[in-house]
């Protein structure tokens, strides 16, 4: 069983799918892991740690993907005229990897046209078995804490209070906009900071959650917000009567802050805008807005996806591929969560690859086999 992990090649991505300790593993499985030569430089990670972890090192892609059984990668493979990295995969190769299948469906079809086995770790099922797998949790976590470090670098102010000879500096005023993962990381981030931190969400489970980090939940409709959340754990797309009020609240709470941080995310569509420009326009100088949606189009109505710009003496950031920004941890996350899903298909006598194909994390993350795209998320059923 061949697995390889090429560099990424996606613009802007820093990380590797795999780490020294996981390829560690993945050979007492039984696997021979070839990795590609400078796949982990972005993330500090040496062609000689991944040798002594008792990886192959390859010269290029093509050697590296060369009969692969399994590849790995933190992004979809990049299909364009100049590249193709699909051409490169044998037929039947299994692909598992962040493949974003519900925003491109025409790459999806190009999987199946290759006959691959794909895996979009995108779509992990929220069940608790699963949470050892889930490169949303694990990626999200980090960008959370990576938001307030940037907002706090942004900001032209102290974020604790501090008293001194010669006066008192007050604490930053933080506000939070979506309480998962990543929103929730960074109530705690920044209330370690010293801030006074508040956050809101569609979900009202979360108002204890935020609570227990010390923060302060800003309450919308609470009534209109027993019903925000999926199945799945994921929020809904609300109505415009709630958008109406969620907007005035916000208005009204957002003109007092120093920095805002938005993280509202709707799998497979585009990110709903909590943040407009009257909004902006209400804020302090000086303040700043973390806009952790901008790969989804941004929360907030000024973002520029990729740029930190300025709209009337507020700075926006739009940072891309935010646990990016964070490679070396981010890429030995991520290696554990594919390991996690991986290992428990690798059988212990063979030594080979033995999928479940009835086991939820399996069926919930599949997206193509045998030259057909099989994930029902994709055919517009419901999760």
């Amino acid at each position: 069983m061949k697995i390889a992990v090429p560099k990424e090649r996606m613009p802007g991505e820093t990380r590797v799918a795999t780490s020294p300790d996981v390829v560690k593993k993945l050979v007492a499985l039984g696997a021979d892991v070839v990795v590609e030569t400078g796949a982990g430089d972005s993330a500090s990670i040496t062609d000689a740690e991944f040798k002594d972890a008792g990886a192959t090192i390859a010269a290029d892609e093509k050697s590296a993907l060369k009969d692969a059984d399994i590849v790995i990668k933190v992004q979809r493979p990049v299909i364009d005229g100049s590249l193709d990295e699909l051409s490169l995969l044998k037929s039947g190769c299994v692909l598992i990897a962040q493949l974003q299948a519900l925003t491109h469906p025409d790459d999806v079809a190009a999987y199946a046209k290759a006959n691959l086995t794909t895996f979009a770790l995108e779509l992990m099922p929220r069940i608790s078995r699963a949470q050892s797998m889930d490169i949303l949790s694990s990626q999200n976590n980090l960008a959370g804490y990576k938001a307030v470090i940037d907002g706090a670098g942004e900001f032209g102010s102290a974020m604790p209070m501090m008293m001194t000879a010669a006066g008192t500096v007050p604490p930053a005023k933080v506000f939070i906009m979506g309480v998962g993962v990543a929103g929730l990381q960074a109530i705690a981030t920044a209330k370690r900071m010293g801030a006074v931190v508040t956050a809101t969400d569609v979900r009202p489970a979360t108002k204890e959650q935020v609570e227990s980090l010390g923060g302060k939940f800003i309450m919308v409709d609470e009534a209109s917000m027993k019903d925000a959340e999926t199945s799945g754990g994921y929020a809904k797309e609300m109505s415009e009567d709630f958008k109406r009020k969620q907007a005035q609240v916000i208005a009204d709470h957002v003109k007092k802050q120093d920095i805002v941080i938005t993280t509202a995310l709707i799998p497979g569509k585009p990110a709903p805008q909590l943040v407009s420009a009257e909004m902006v326009e209400s804020m302090k100088p000086g303040s700043v807005i973390i806009d952790l949606a901008a790969e989804a189009g941004g929360n907030c109505a000024l973002t520029e996806p990729g740029k930190v710009v300025v709209k009337n003496g507020v700075k926006i950031v739009g940072h891309l591929n935010v646990p990016g920004r964070l490679p070396k941890d981010a890429s030995a996350l991520f290696a554990r969560n594919v390991f996690n899903f991986l290992s428990p298909h690798v059988d212990k006598a063979t030594k080979a690859l033995n999928f479940q194909w009835d086991d939820e994390t399996v069926k919930g993350t599949l997206v193509t086999r045998d030259g057909k795209v099989v994930n029902p998320m994709l055919a517009g059923e419901a999760r």
